[in-house]
């Protein structure tokens, strides 16, 4: 039953999200290094041509819902991957803290976009911006150095480049939830006025460039205003005001549908699971009580954000992603170390599991690999489709090893410290949340360095919270934990090597 719902589920989403560009060309091209994207709706006439830009250790993926919103209503709308980022093989250069470095190069690189996007056949010579995040300030300086931008649109905007006078006609959107932002949202708009202003009133004039408004999405924070329609339906608004157009009022509202998706095939694996072979059986496992297991899984999570706090960790060329590496690695064999004191690890010598190893050994790497290639091509595909780029480009694919490096030893540690029997209940969810405190705790002590940890946290959360699903079902079933171990320690490292941003180190 529950996959007859699972699969039920998935065609659903499927289909309503295949449907959102029903009728558009989509032509995927490069300028230079930077991977293109044009939506259009097919046979429509000339219009103006919208460039999006995506955030930081985002891709172009993300910037959907406003491209299809866009060129379902008549538009022109340009997507494309930020050097470093997404499907650019193109390594980011630049100091990313400074505006002179990195702020640059992006700058420059969405000029050359632009410069495509000006010369498209569909497009009728008028041109808009629209970024998030990190390229709402890219944006606003690119349409301060080009007259010819006449809109701009900033989603969850910090700039200090705003100024009274520019950039021409800027609408902020920002997610109510991002209180900060709405605070910078309201500075910017207020800056042409000389005064404080409200959010949802527009300022200025069209004409003569000077409009301004702040629109707060309700219920989202910093990703999810990318989804909400109120925030497409802002930036459609301005747009339309601008460029004295009427389209068809079509707005993307694709998050429930991406939502229910995920959700299909979180809960497919479950059935999925039952096809996997018998590993071991009893199960295996370290078995630990909570009274052992405390000391094992608390001293890694003290010790390994001191340890590494003045060691050098820039031979990776993926931002934080060398740190990361090192943590998980030096994290599980600290907990491999402390499995080997209280004398509960013994992976390879515990012949009460099964009498035929060969057989046994090849079975669980079947398991294991069935289970990454699951995580990894059919939720990950889900992701690459419609949430962010999850397919690596060949300079990627040596990070890929390189983080499994790291990623491995504290899976596989973790999987035998908390599977067994007689392992403490609760025991799995608490190591993942002690493992996130001590990535806390290694930001705090190197907070200039490790910043952009503090970003990708969440995204930590939600992969172990579903590949703890996955690992969960897989041992149930194999009654092996390396089944999961080796799996999320494959899944983890792709995740981090093809999403996290490329720098020139």
């Amino acid at each position: 039953m529950l996959g007859l719902a699972a699969g039920l589920a998935i065609v659903v989403a499927l289909w309503q999200l295949l449907a959102t560009t029903a009728g558009l060309d989509i032509t995927r091209t490069q300028v230079g290094p930077t991977p293109v994207t044009v939506y259009r709706a097919a046979g429509a006439p000339p219009a103006p041509v919208v460039v999006i830009a995506h955030g930081f250790a985002g891709s172009q993926q993300l910037m959907q819902p406003f491209a299809v919103t866009l060129a379902r209503n008549g538009y022109v709308a340009v997507t494309f991957d930020f050097l470093g980022h997404g499907r650019n093989g193109e390594r980011l250069g630049g100091d990313i803290t400074r505006v002179a470095g990195t702020t640059t190069f992006l700058v420059d690189e969405v000029a050359r976009v632009a410069a495509f996007a000006k010369a498209l056949p569909g497009g009728d010579g008028r041109l808009a911006v629209l970024g998030h995040s990190m390229a709402s300030d890219i944006v606003v300086r690119y349409a301060q150095s080009d007259p010819a931008v006449a809109a701009t649109v900033a989603i969850s905007m910090f700039s200090p480049a705003v100024t009274a006078q520019t950039p021409r006609n800027l609408l902020v959107v920002v997610g109510d939830f991002e209180r900060r932002l709405k605070q910078e949202a309201l500075r910017a708009v207020g800056l042409a006025v000389g005064g404080p202003v409200e959010p949802g009133i527009t300022y200025g004039s069209f004409a003569d460039g000077s409009a301004r408004r702040a629109a707060f999405s309700p219920h989202v924070e910093h990703i999810a205003v990318l989804y909400s329609d109120a925030s497409s339906r802002e930036a459609l608004a301005w747009l339309d005001t601008v460029f004295g157009r009427r389209g068809s009022g079509y707005v993307d509202d694709r998050g429930a549908f991406i939502g229910l998706l995920i959700l299909g095939l979180v809960l497919l694996a479950k059935p999925l699971a039952r096809l996997l072979p018998r590993v071991s059986d009893p199960p295996r496992g370290a078995g630990l009580p909570w009274r052992t297991l405390w000391p094992v899984a608390v001293a890694p999570a003290v010790l390994t954000p001191l340890l590494l706090w003045k060691v050098p960790t820039d031979f990776l060329p993926v931002l934080v992603g060398d740190y990361l590496a090192m943590h998980f690695g030096l994290y599980g064999l600290l907990t491999a170390l402390g499995l080997v004191l209280v004398r509960r690890w013994a992976p390879a010598t515990d012949a009460a599991a099964a009498p035929a190893g060969g057989t046994r050994h090849v079975a669980l790497l079947i398991a294991a690999a069935a289970v990454a290639l699951y995580s990894i091509a059919a939720l990950g595909g889900a992701i690459d489709s419609f949430v962010t780029s999850f397919v690596p480009v060949t300079p990627r694919l040596p990070l890929v090893l390189a983080l499994l490096a790291g990623t491995l030893p504290w899976f596989l540690a973790d999987e035998w410290a908390t599977r067994g029997e007689g392992a403490g209940r609760g025991a799995y969810t608490a190591t993942k949340l002690l493992f996130l405190v001590s990535l806390a705790v290694a930001v705090a002590l190197n907070l200039s360095k490790l910043f952009f940890l503090i970003l990708i946290v969440p995204v930590i959360l939600a992969f172990f919270v579903v590949y703890g699903l996955f690992s969960r079902w897989a041992y149930r079933r194999t009654g092996h934990p390396f089944v999961g171990g080796l799996a999320n320690a494959l899944a983890f490292a792709w995740a981090i090597a093809v999403t996290f941003p490329m720098l020139t180190r």
